[in-house]
Order: C-alpha cells, then structure tokens, then sequence
C-alpha cells in the first residue's frame, strides 16, 4: 500500500550516517524504499560508500569540510587511540573524536549542499552529530534512525553505553541510580563538556543533556530499528520515539543462484560464526571458534569478511569448517542451530529473524549493549569479552543447545519482528510529519495499519 500524494513525492529528503557500516547499511532499504515511493532521495556521507550508493541510483554528497573517517581507519586518523587498552576510555575518546568534534564540520558541508539541494527532511543514524545543527539552526526537521539499541537514558535503567543489565530489586534500582549519577558526573562528563561547548559557540539549546539523550531529543521523530520486545523497559521513553522493526540493509530479493553446501546435511550441529566486515583481528572470535570444534562432530561455517580466508583455510583444512569471504545469510541462516558474533546490531537481529539461539563476544562500539541485551532476553550466551578462549565458545554453544528457552525465546522473538512492515511503516510515520511538520503517535505494527 502507497501512502504517498503528489505533494508529498515532490519531496526532497536527504539521508546522512556516520561513515560506518553498521550506520549506513542498515539505512539502505529504507533510502531505496522511499526513493522507489517517488521522493527525491539523496545521501551525505564518506566516499567509501560512492559505489554502494551508486549501484541504490541514490545521488551521493561526499564529505569535503568534514574528516572523511571510516571505522576501519579510525587508528589511521587518530594514531593515538591505539594505546588506549580500558574499553572505557576507548569508548569516551571515540565519542569525542570520531562523533562529537564532527558535527560543525558535518553543519558546514550540509549547507552548502543545501544550496543545490534544498531539503525539506533529514533522515539521519542516531549518531549522525551534524543533526541538531540541521535542526536548530536550519530549522529543518529531522528524523533519527536507532541502528543499535536505544540510547536513551531512563530511570528504570543503568546509564547507558556500559552494557548493564537492568535490575528489578529494591537495591539494584538504587545501585543503577548511583551508576546513573557516576556515569553522568565521571565517566561521560568530558565528552558532554564537549558537546555542550560546541553548541554554545553555534547557539544551539542543550540545557546540559548527555549526549546520548541530545541524539534523540533533537529529532522530530526517531525511528526505533527493532520491537520492543529486544529493548529494555522505560516508564518514561519519549514520545516520538517509535519502533518499526528491523531495519535491515537493501538487498536483490529475484537472485537466481544460492550458496550450498552438502555438508549443511551431514552433520547433526552447525554453528555459523562471523565478525562480520569491520573487525579484521581473526584472532577475536574466527580462530577460538575454529579451534573450539575442529576435528568434531559439528560444522562450523566461518565468514571472514575478507580477513584472512585463504590463511585460516590453510590453518584448518579440517572436513567439518567451511571458510569464506562471505555467505548470504539468507542461505546458510536456515541450516544453523547456533550463531556465534560479535554482536552487530544488524546481524543480530538477522540472527533473531532466522529464529537462531546466539552466542555473542563484543564489548567496543557500542557492542556491549548489544550483547546485555542478548544474555538479558536469555537470546543466547553474552560471554562478556572482546577475546573469548575456544573453550569458553564451545561451553556456551553447548549451554544454548542443550537448553531449549533458548530456541524458544528466540522463536518468539522472531514473531515479533515478523508483525513489522520497517520500510512501510517508517514510510508512513515520515509522511505524516511532512504533512504536518509534527509527530502524532501512530499505530506501530503492520497490522494494526493494515499494511498487508
């Protein structure tokens, strides 16, 4: 079903993301989707993505003023960030460089594309920083996508970006409001120092929110990738913050060949392990992995993302691993029993779709909330580490097989996502605030809006 009218296809909406993959590609099948819908859909972004974006036919706006950084190069730009061994002070560094000290630089290129490219809507990731620059100072409204779990602060919670489970007991609530008032005043004060300072030379109102507060209330409307039932409960969540489902990246649905294996039929367990196309350490997760089930019962199909194939295929020539550049995983995902990541928001929840029990090892990037979350939802097994040891791997596989809620939660959660339409339903609620320039709650779910 089309929502769009003739006034609305006349508009102009410009997509930006943070110069990361698991920022852009997430946002690529809502770009086509809108695009395909009648808007006129264009991206600002690093000229890594030129020939993605090229090959969606969505224009391209290269940063020029802004540092063309991408995550793989964030040591290439920042040479001393790789002396900094506490995940703590890595996170805080990255705020700080990478996302906050970006926003005028991202604020100076997007004026001047304004000049040929007169916008009427940003949709933007949620740590896209130039977005409460476009919509203070442009006074352009400004639709957040959530690409990883919910950012916002609440009362109900630990604070965010420590990857802390939730407590229901009188004392764990008065401990999380003590973490709350720690991570405020301690651990994030420098960055929001710095944030705040940028905004008062720009004159933008931030009445000294955290920054992970300011990326959404700065939004008119923020889109939420994922269900509720993946995301923590909040008693005082805001009100323009909706979830669509996963949002997940663009891809050819009418391919004619697949990938197979016969060995897909032949072993009684499969495990699909991958660090997706960022992490390049093959030490981390691929290599504990494969020496964990080597010579075993159970076949292991690695995906290295490019990283080192053609040396771990020396190193395990073993019949039961299968190691490759890449797999769709809409072809191997069916014939898995465990999934083994590091805890990609995207994969994760493709995992979950798949109705795949995980086992998850990330803690930088933000993959420590990613990964609570999954032990938190008893999803899979968070082994709490950037580096788990094989033994540490084949014990969680082996937990998540022989405990059945596992499967079952997953299942369930898979039903979930299944009752959202993400494309049609974010399509809609954009439509309303260009219509209206405001945001009025909608009904979330596929059916609810008869989307079918």
């Amino acid at each position: 079903m089309n929502y769009t009218n003739a006034t609305i296809k006349n508009k102009k909406i410009l997509f930006a993301c943070f110069p990361a993959d698991g920022h852009f590609n997430p946002m690529t099948g809502l770009a086509v989707h809108l695009a395909h819908a009648g808007y006129d859909v264009r991206w600002y972004t690093s000229v890594h993505y030129a020939d993605k974006l090229k090959k969606l036919q969505v224009p391209h706006y290269p940063l020029k003023n802004a540092l063309d950084i991408h995550t793989n190069d964030l040591e290439k730009n920042f040479p001393e960030r790789k002396h900094i061994n506490s995940p703590i002070a890595k996170l805080k560094f990255d705020i700080i460089h990478a996302f906050i000290k970006r926003g005028p630089e991202y604020y100076k290129d997007i004026k001047d594309i304004y000049k040929e490219f007169p916008f009427d809507l940003l949709v933007a990731d949620a740590a896209f920083t130039g977005a409460p620059f476009v919509k203070e100072l442009m006074k352009i409204p400004v639709v957040g996508i959530g690409i990883f779990p919910l950012t916002e602060n609440s009362k109900d919670l630990p604070p965010t970006g420590l990857g802390l489970e939730p407590s229901s007991t009188f004392f764990g609530k008065l401990k999380q409001a003590a973490l709350r008032i720690f991570a405020a005043q301690v651990i994030f004060k420098k960055p929001d120092q710095v944030m705040h300072r940028i905004f008062d030379d720009h004159h933008i109102p931030h009445h000294k929110e955290s920054l992970f507060n300011m990326m959404i209330k700065k939004c008119d409307l923020f889109l939420q990738s994922g269900t509720p039932g993946f995301e923590y409960k909040r008693s005082d969540m805001s009100k323009h913050i909706v979830f669509v489902g996963p949002l997940l990246p663009y891809s050819v649905s009418s391919k004619t060949t697949t990938w197979f294996d016969e060995r897909l039929n032949q072993y009684p367990e499969v495990v699909l392990v991958t660090q997706g196309t960022v992490e390049k350490d093959i030490q981390k997760l691929l290599v504990p992995t494969l020496e964990a089930f080597k010579e075993t019962g159970t076949l292991v199909v690695c995906t290295t993302g490019g990283a080192d194939t053609e040396k771990l295929r020396q190193q395990y020539p073993h019949p039961n691993i299968i190691i490759e550049d890449f797999i769709p995983f809409g072809d191997v995902m069916p014939y898995a029993d465990v999934y083994i990541t590091n805890g990609g928001y995207g994969g994760v929840m493709l995992g979950i779709e798949n109705k795949l029990p995980l086992v998850v090892a990330g803690v930088h990037e933000g993959k420590n909330e990613i990964c609570a979350r999954v032990g938190y939802f008893k999803l899979g097994v968070n082994l709490k580490t950037e580096k788990p040891s094989a033994l540490q791997i084949k014990d969680a596989v082996k937990k998540v097989l022989a405990d059945e809620s596992y499967k079952t939660n997953v299942e369930e959660l898979a039903a979930e996502f299944a009752q959202y339409a993400p494309d049609e339903l974010s399509e809609k609620y954009i439509e309303q605030l260009l219509q209206q320039n405001t945001f009025h709650s909608l009904p979330q779910k596929k059916k609810e809006i008869n989307l079918n």
